[in-house]
């Protein structure tokens, strides 16, 4: 059997090295770790990123159909201009966004005042194609002898850098508004 000082030598040693060495050796962990980690969260950082923008785009995709609507329906007769200006106003909601792919549909309807059923009083559509559906969209809305303007807006967002993965995210939205001074909003 060996003497107690020299049997407690020969257990510390080892763990002295062992210990030492790894004191030694965790910055080389630390780095590993970081290298390891570092991409995911650029990841996840930049896709964070793309879905804010997204949800900022899909947002403002609503509020340029609100603002259009609006600016329509103030009037009762409106003039090339009138659509043109409010056309505009939906635009400038996207900044700072860019505006290339904003598309407006804009589309005043009539009631029948007896029967109820739509009629397309005058349509203007602009960078995008006209919605088909529009008065399946309105039968709700209908009043005998009332109107509704409705506008609809596409948006064709594409992620800056998750555009290798997901390509664009066409947003479409539409706003409905009755016009303010007459039932129906006409056109000059």
């Amino acid at each position: 059997m060996l003497p107690h000082d020299l049997k407690s030598g020969f257990v510390r040693a080892p763990l002295r090295k062992l210990f030492g060495r790894w004191l030694r050796e965790e910055d080389g962990i630390a780095g590993t770790e970081a290298a390891m980690i570092f991409p995911v969260m650029l990841v996840l950082f930049l896709g964070l990123y793309d879905v804010g923008n997204g949800i900022l785009a899909n947002q403002k995709t609503i509020r340029a159909s609100q603002i259009v609507a609006d600016l329509i329906a103030r009037n009762n007769i409106v003039s090339t201009s009138d659509v043109n200006e409010a056309v505009k106003a939906g635009e400038l909601a996207f900044e700072p966004l860019s505006k290339a792919t904003y598309g407006v549909d804009i589309v005043s309807i009539r009631f029948d005042g007896s029967s109820g059923d739509p009629e397309i009083v005058w349509r203007d559509t602009r960078n995008m194609t006209a919605i088909p559906d529009v008065f399946d969209r309105v039968e709700p809305l209908a009043l005998p002898g009332e109107g509704v303007v409705v506008v609809a807006v596409t948006y064709s967002f594409e992620p800056v850098f998750a555009g290798f993965v997901v390509d664009t995210f066409n947003m479409m939205e539409i706003g409905f508004s009755r016009g303010r001074s007459s039932p129906v909003v006409n056109r000059e």
